[in-house]
């Protein structure tokens, strides 16, 4: 048990999840904290429960991870680092089972979407589950002969179940990206390394105005990695964008750009400053 709350690390799933190997991974020091929604996770860290937050935002193979982007502006937290996982799908059973006798393999949407091709050349029927430890959990305490989990190597550890086939993703590439979060922000040196800026905004309702609004990005010189949008309030016209820019806001191109930004747009709201991983970005683009 961990004696401080500065001692743990929350994420979503139940342990073996990905999200915990993640923690593990970065923080071997400390505590994982399972949680049953990302929700849940947040409100670990708000409520000083938890001192760090280890969030899926997207996969390699499968894209964004769905709801985060909504979640992350009302989180009352901050990202402080990013960390990429690469993902290593197993197909798990209840001792005694082969392949043939499956029909059915439970987990979470995304790891059935990183093995669509190979559970198709197989024959198994995917069906969601909540999270990939929580179908290994519960195929082994109530094992069918015919059903089967995708989940990880600890997940077949802790829950003590056969691994039928390794390497269950379509693609050797296949890499999650995270984000860790706290409650305070950090402000990383610019001169150590390279730095990572997100953020949320909303653009006027007027023609042209995610052109304008992108327009001092160019013109600065400004590098942006990444550039979602997804609807806000269940309406149409009220689209909220998140992104990803490489620099430090004390920049002065950044700076000028996220000026410009601001004079096209509803809301801005920056979601953290923090060192960027090269390494790991290498790894999700090659």
């Amino acid at each position: 048990m961990a004696s401080s709350t500065d001692e743990i690390i929350a994420y979503q799933g139940q342990p073996g999840a990905n999200s915990d190997m993640a923690c593990r991974a970065v923080h071997p020091d400390m505590q994982p904290l399972a949680c049953a929604s990302f929700e849940d996770v947040f409100a670990a860290v708000r409520d000083g429960e938890a001192r760090l937050a280890m969030i899926p935002i997207e996969n390699s193979a499968a894209g964004r991870v769905a709801d985060i982007h909504h979640l992350l502006p009302d989180s009352q937290l901050h990202i402080i680092a990013e960390h990429f996982q690469p993902v290593n799908h197993l197909l798990l059973a209840a001792k005694g089972t082969t392949i043939a006798d499956l029909e059915f393999v439970h987990s979470h949407h995304q790891a059935l979407s990183q093995c669509r091709e190979t559970l198709r050349a197989l024959g198994l029927a995917p069906v969601i589950h909540a999270d990939t430890a929580g179908a290994a959990k519960d195929l082994a305490a109530n094992p069918v002969a015919n059903r089967g989990a995708i989940a990880s190597s600890l997940a077949a550890e802790i829950y003590d179940l056969q691994i039928l086939r390794r390497d269950m993703e379509d693609h050797q590439h296949n890499t999650t990206r995270f984000i860790i979060m706290s409650r305070e922000p950090i402000d990383p040196d610019p001169a150590r390394g390279p730095v990572i800026t997100s953020f949320v905004f909303q653009v006027r309702n007027v023609p042209a105005a995610l052109y304008k609004a992108m327009g001092g990005f160019a013109t600065n010189g400004v590098n942006m990695t990444k550039l979602e949008s997804y609807m806000v309030d269940g309406e149409f016209t009220a689209t909220q964008f998140y992104a990803d820019i490489e620099g430090h806001p004390s920049d002065t191109p950044v700076r000028l750009a996220l000026e410009e930004l601001g004079f096209f747009s509803r809301m801005v709201k920056v979601l953290g400053v923090y060192p960027a991983r090269p390494n790991g970005r290498k790894t999700v683009e090659s």
